[in-house]
């Protein structure tokens, strides 16, 4: 299959074997040290590891290395595939995973909304599913074992306060550019940040909201219609759920004479796309995400689960992984811990 491409761990030998893992929600590198020392067991694992991006996108290309690395650290041999965001490809991939009978399989969902099926046939064989970046929906996390990544609600609602502290209390209408549809990340941060606008400043009124598609040519399509739709002189600012929808937003507004600095524009991620635009003036705040926590606690999380450090269900204090998301902003854009990865 083209879309397979088996990584091979390697088994560390020669050390001691010691307490199960512990798991730390707030603090990725210690988690993984910690686990790390784990391995030393001299067990391996099989598991596949579903995925909707890989080396064809900017995140998937620094999420994919410190997931290997921690794999081989771990003696687990990865089986990764590529869904490319199509769900009924990922459907595929996943009963090719199941019949194959591994030891766990890490999932990062296409689409939410269609994976169920998939949760259910790798609990009938008794597979332990470890969600990855974006989770699935809450009426089917009983399927699982755990999930790591983002708080995807509290990135939204972070960019929502940045907003709100931009507004100072002024009466502004903004345009709000999302990710794709079902997709869960998209849903929790723009449910976060619309909800946290309603809540905490009323004052800022969220004019109009179309998809983006985690796409940068989309979205200034979609900013360019909403400016269109609400009127250019109503406009004071903009919200995407990431770096890369936001440069488009702010191509957008470029390309009908807006002056996007005298704007108040917030995002999510604080890329190498995203951070030049902070330190330049145009994007005044956004929320830093790390793919290389994200892609090395996918292995943490799959390994605590295969070795019973987590159970099925969710109801043990390791099942879920929150990754730190800090706000940038002009104030600390080069600060060495909010580095853009990606």
């Amino acid at each position: 299959m083209a879309s397979l491409f088996a990584v091979a761990g390697l088994t560390l030998a020669g050390c001691a074997a010691a307490e199960e893992p512990a798991v730390d929600a707030t603090g990725g590198e210690e988690t993984a040290e910690e686990t790390t020392e784990e391995a030393a067991g001299g067990e391996t694992f099989e598991v596949y590891a579903l995925l909707p991006q890989g080396n064809d996108q900017p995140y998937g290309t620094t999420y994919l290395p410190p997931m290997e690395a921690k794999a081989a650290e771990l003696g687990i041999n990865l089986t990764i595939t590529n869904s490319e965001y199509d769900a009924d490809k990922q459907a595929s991939e996943c009963e090719v995973a199941v019949a194959a009978q591994p030891d766990g399989i890490i999932l990062w969902p296409a689409v939410a909304d269609s994976i169920r099926p998939c949760l259910e046939a790798a609990n009938a064989a008794e597979i332990p599913v470890w969600i990855t970046n974006a989770d699935v929906n809450p009426e089917d996390a009983d399927l699982t074992y755990g999930y790591s990544g983002t708080d995807s609600y509290g990135q939204g609602a972070a960019s929502a306060e940045m907003m709100c502290e931009l507004a100072d209390g002024a009466e502004i209408g903004i345009i709000q550019v999302n990710g794709l549809t079902g997709n869960s990340v998209a849903t929790l941060r723009g449910t976060g940040f619309s909800e946290t606008v309603a809540a905490n400043c009323p004052n800022v009124s969220i004019l109009a909201e179309q998809p983006g598609n985690w796409n940068k040519d989309e979205s200034q399509i979609a900013a360019s219609e909403m400016l269109t739709a609400v009127g250019d002189e109503n406009v004071q600012g903009i919200y995407a759920a990431d770096d890369t929808m936001v440069a488009g937003a702010i191509d957008a507004a470029k390309a009908r004479g807006l002056d996007v600095e005298a704007m108040f524009i917030t995002s999510i991620g604080n890329t190498f796309l995203g951070n030049p635009l902070v330190e330049s003036g145009e994007l005044d705040g956004t929320v830093f995400q790390s793919s290389s926590w994200d892609g090395e606690n996918a292995v943490v999380g799959i390994y605590n689960a295969m070795t019973g450090a987590t159970e099925l269900g969710r109801d043990d204090e390791g099942s879920v992984l929150y990754m730190p998301n800090p706000k940038v902003t002009i104030d600390n854009f080069d600060a060495p811990e909010v580095a853009p990865e990606w």
